[in-house]
C-alpha cells in the first residue's frame, strides 16, 4: 500500500510585484499539482492550499506519495504480418525489436486490436522515490511561472521575478534535498520583517499556517488575510458614521502589500473637499492605497483609511505621518483644479497638434477630426443632437493637456467634464466628454445620453480601425491597444443601450477617413467587423447561451448588432420548443443533401412535379407560414416567426419518410432539392438552425 505524506513548497523572496501576487499563487498551485499528477505522486484532482504573501509564495499539497507504484509498461512492436515469413520465421523487424528490449523473439507477446496483430513486450518498472523526482517538479512549476520579464541577483545566475532568500521543500517530517534558484532547500522560514524578522523552523506541513501566524507575525492564506482587511476597514468606516468606499481592485492590492494587516484612519483639510471627489479618490487610491470614507449620501468626509503592515506601539505617528503625505498630494491636485480651470478647453484643442497617438497614425488632433467625423455620422443616424455631438467631440481629447489629467491620468474625460461645465457648454455636451470612456471595463456602466453613445462609439471604432490598419492586430493574450475592451465596448452599447447601427457600414465609413485604397479599406473594415463578432462569443456565453446557439446567429453575420442580438434570443426561445432538435437535425440533413448534391437550385419549386402527397403538403405548409412570417422577419420579430415555422415539424418528417429526394429523375430530384432550399431559405432568415446539432 502506496504510503502519502503532505508537501509543503515555500519559495521566500524579496517584495512580490503586488498586482502579480495572487496571479503567480494560483499558477504555482496549478503547475505544481499536474506535475506531481503526472509523475504519479498524487491524484489530478488534488486540491492544493495555496499561501501568499508580499515576501512569499507557498503551496501545500495534502497527500504526495513517497514513491510511485510499480507499473507495467507495454511496448508495442511490428505488426505480426510484418515480423514472421511466410514460413514463420522471424524477421528482421522482430529481431530488431526483441534486441531493443533485450530479450528472444520467444519473450514476446502478441496482442489484439480493431486494426490487426502485433508484436508486443511487458515489463516491470519500479516507482522512483518522490525525493528524487519533487526537485524537478518544483523547478518545472516555478519556471512555468507567468513572469513576463525575470531578474537576476547579486553575481548568481538564478533567474525569477524577485531575488529569493530562502525554500523549503518538505514531505511529511522530511526535507528533500534539492538546490533551486541559488538556494538549498530546508525546513525555515522567516516571519514577519519588523515583528519576527528572525528565522522559524516548520517541523511538519500541517504547522506552517499557524507558526506563521502565531510566532511569526504573519498571515500566510491570501483569502483570509483580503477578508481581514475588509472587515478592518468596514469597521472604521462605520465608526466614523460613514462608510469606507472599498474598490475590489484596490482591496486585492493591499492585501497583497501587507504580511500583517492594520487598518488606521486619518483625516485631511475639509477646505479640499471643494475639489472635484474623483481627484481627490484618485490621489488616495491609486497614488497612496488608502480607503476614501463617504457619508450616508454618498459625499466624501474628510477621512480615510489606510492598511499598515506593522503593529506600531506608537499608531499617532503612523497616522500623522499618513496624513502628511496625503496633504501634499491634495495640495497639488487642489493646485491643478485651479489652474485648469483658468484656461478654457478650446485653447487646448491646437495644442493637440504637438501630442502624438501613434507614431504610424498621427497627433491626437488628427484622431480627433476622424473622431468627430465618425461621431457626426452616427448622431445622424440616432437622432443625437448633431451640433452639440460636433462640439462634444471637438473638446473629447482637450483634458489631455491639463495639469489634473497629467498628474492623474486615470481622470481624463472626468476632469474634461467639470472644465466643460465650468466654461458654460450644454450639461450633454459636458457629459459626452466623461462618457466617451465608458465602459472601462467588464461590468461597467454604458454612456446614457445620446451624444455620450455617439462619441463613446466614435472614440473605439477608430481606434480599432486605425490599430488594424497598421497591422498591429492583438494575437493571443497580446492586446497592448486594448482592441478587445474597445470592441465589447462598442458592441455593448449598440445591444443595451439600443443603438440600431449597421456596424458594417459604420465600419466602412471609419475606414474611409483613412488614406487607404478602396480594396484595403474594404479588408480592413471586414478584419474588424470579424474581429468583433468573435468578441461576442464569451459575451453571450456569460448571459448563458450556448456555443451552438450562438454559431446559429454567427453563420448568417447580421451586421446590426441589435439584430444579432434579436436573432440569438430567438433562437434560444427556439431551442425550448419540443420541436427544435427534429427541425434542428431535419436543417442539418438540409444542409448536407443540399452541399452534396453538387446541384446549383435556382429555379422556383414547379409545383407540377410535385407528384407526392408529403412534398405537396410540405410545399403547401411553406407557403402558407411563408406568408405569415414574413412581415415578421421584416420587422425583427425572429421569436415569434420561428415559433409559427416550428409549425412545420409534421411536414417536414413525413417528407424524409416518404420521398426520395435523390431520385433517378433528374427533373424530380431538382425540384426536390428546390423544395428542400425554399425550406432552407426560410429558417436560414433567422438562423443556421442545423448549428444546433
Amino acid at each position: 500500500m502506496t504510503d502519502y505524506q503532505p508537501l509543503l513548497l515555500e519559495l521566500g523572496t524579496e517584495e512580490l510585484p503586488p498586482k502579480s501576487l495572487h496571479a503567480l499563487s494560483e499558477a504555482l498551485g496549478t503547475h505544481l499539482v499536474k506535475g506531481l499528477s503526472e509523475a504519479g505522486l498524487s491524484s489530478k484532482d488534488c486540491v492544493p492550499q495555496l499561501y501568499a504573501t508580499p515576501r512569499r509564495l507557498a503551496v501545500l499539497v495534502p497527500d504526495v506519495a513517497v514513491s510511485q507504484a510499480d507499473r507495467i509498461v507495454e511496448r508495442r512492436g511490428p505488426a505480426v504480418a510484418a515480423a514472421f515469413d511466410a514460413d514463420g520465421n522471424a524477421t528482421q523487424a522482430a529481431l530488431g525489436f526483441a534486441r531493443s528490449n533485450k530479450v528472444d523473439v520467444e519473450a514476446l507477446e502478441r496482442i489484439s486490436t480493431d486494426k490487426g496483430e502485433w508484436l508486443a513486450f511487458r515489463s516491470e518498472q519500479k516507482g522512483q522515490p518522490a525525493a528524487q523526482l519533487i526537485p524537478a517538479i518544483v523547478s518545472d512549476a516555478l519556471r512555468k511561472l507567468p513572469i513576463p520579464k525575470r531578474m537576476r541577483w547579486a553575481d548568481l545566475d538564478a533567474e525569477f521575478v524577485r531575488p529569493v532568500h530562502w525554500l523549503i521543500i518538505l514531505h511529511g517530517n522530511e526535507v528533500i534535498p534539492s538546490r533551486l534558484l541559488s538556494v538549498d532547500a530546508s525546513n525555515t522560514t522567516h516571519g514577519h520583517r519588523f515583528h519576527h524578522p528572525g528565522s522559524l523552523q516548520i517541523d511538519k506541513p500541517a504547522d506552517y499556517v499557524f507558526t506563521l501566524e502565531h510566532a511569526g507575525h504573519v498571515i500566510a492564506d491570501y483569502e483570509l488575510r483580503r477578508e481581514r482587511v475588509w472587515e478592518q476597514v468596514t469597521a472604521l468606516g462605520a465608526e466614523q458614521g460613514g462608510k469606507a468606499v472599498i474598490d475590489n481592485d484596490l482591496l486585492n492590492e493591499v492585501t497583497a502589500l501587507v504580511e500583517w494587516p492594520v487598518a488606521l484612519q486619518g483625516r485631511f483639510d475639509p477646505d479640499y473637499l471643494e475639489v472635484p471627489p474623483e481627484a481627490l479618490i484618485s490621489a488616495m487610491q491609486g497614488h497612496q492605497k488608502y480607503f476614501p470614507v463617504v457619508d450616508n449620501g454618498g459625499s466624501m468626509l474628510p477621512r480615510f483609511i489606510f492598511v499598515s503592515n506593522i503593529e506600531s506601539s506608537n499608531p499617532d505617528n503612523v497616522i500623522s505621518g499618513n496624513e502628511r503625505v496625503l496633504n501634499a498630494r491634495f495640495s497639488d491636485a487642489r493646485f491643478y483644479w485651479d489652474s485648469d480651470r483658468k484656461t478654457p478647453l478650446d485653447q487646448h484643442i491646437e495644442q493637440l497638434k504637438t501630442v502624438v497617438f501613434h507614431n504610424k497614425l498621427g497627433s491626437v488632433y488628427e484622431r480627433m477630426q476622424r473622431v468627430r467625423a465618425l461621431c457626426l455620422y452616427i448622431a445622424k443616424h440616432t437622432g443625437a443632437d448633431t451640433t452639440m455631438a460636433e462640439r462634444a467631440a471637438s473638446l473629447a481629447k482637450a483634458d489631455l493637456l491639463t495639469g489634473m489629467v497629467y498628474e492623474f491620468p486615470d481622470l481624463q474625460g472626468i476632469m474634461g467634464r467639470y472644465y466643460a461645465l465650468h466654461q458654460n457648454e450644454e450639461p450633454d455636451v459636458a457629459e459626452a466628454i466623461r462618457e466617451q470612456y465608458l465602459p472601462r471595463h467588464a461590468g461597467d456602466a454604458l454612456p446614457a445620453t445620446k451624444i455620450g453613445q455617439a462619441l463613446s462609439i466614435a472614440d473605439k471604432i477608430d481606434t480599432l480601425v486605425g490599430i488594424f490598419s497598421i497591422g498591429e492586430i492583438p494575437t493571443g493574450d497580446k492586446d497592448p491597444f486594448a482592441l478587445l475592451r474597445a470592441s465589447l465596448g462598442v458592441l455593448r452599447i449598440m445591444i443595451e443601450d439600443f443603438v440600431d447601427l449597421d456596424l458594417r457600414k459604420l465600419l466602412g465609413q471609419a475606414t474611409s477617413l483613412y488614406d487607404l485604397d478602396e480594396d484595403r479599406s474594404d479588408e480592413i473594415a471586414r478584419q474588424v467587423f470579424d474581429y468583433m463578432l468573435d468578441r461576442l462569443n464569451a459575451y453571450y456565453a456569460e448571459r448563458g447561451y450556448s456555443s451552438q446557439q450562438f454559431n446559429s446567429v454567427l453563420q448568417r453575420k447580421p451586421t446590426r448588432p441589435v439584430d444579432f442580438d434579436a436573432r440569438l434570443a430567438a433562437v434560444a426561445a427556439f431551442a425550448e420548443l419540443p420541436e427544435a432538435e427534429a427541425l434542428a437535425a431535419a436543417n442539418k440533413r438540409i444542409s448536407n443533401i443540399l452541399r452534396k448534391s453538387g446541384e446549383a437550385v435556382s429555379a422556383p419549386v414547379d409545383t407540377g412535379l410535385l407528384t407526392l402527397d408529403a412534398e405537396q403538403a410540405l410545399h403547401a405548409r411553406i407557403e402558407s407560414l411563408s406568408a405569415e412570417v414574413e412581415p415578421m422577419f421584416l420587422r425583427g420579430d425572429y421569436t415569434n416567426a420561428l415559433t409559427r415555422l416550428a409549425a412545420l415539424r409534421p411536414e417536414v418528417d413525413r417528407f424524409f419518410d416518404d420521398v426520395m429526394v435523390m431520385d433517378e429523375d433528374i427533373r424530380l430530384r431538382n425540384n426536390r432539392l428546390a423544395l428542400l432550399d425554399r425550406l432552407s431559405t426560410l429558417f436560414l432568415r433567422a438562423a443556421d438552425l442545423s448549428q444546433l446539432q
